[in-house]
């Protein structure tokens, strides 16, 4: 084996190295993503769940007028 042959199989061998580490960080990528997502689920799911029980306490506070109006 020649010289050229060692650093061929040198280059191929860091080039493999490159392509492992790439698809190992989209991987990690989409996990940190998929995160986010649930993260944003949820906040979006408690302001929903505040905006309804506010909602809800107004209309309670409306009706309540509404009888002592009378």
């Amino acid at each position: 084996m020649g010289i050229a042959d060692q650093f061929k199989d040198k280059a191929q061998d860091l080039a493999d190295q490159a392509q492992k580490k790439m698809k190992d960080g989209k991987s990690e990528g989409q996990r940190q993503g998929q995160g986010q997502d649930r993260r944003q689920d949820a906040s979006d799911r408690a302001r929903e769940a505040s905006e309804q029980g506010r909602d809800k306490a107004q209309g309670a506070a409306d009706d309540l007028r509404e009888k002592f109006d009378r």
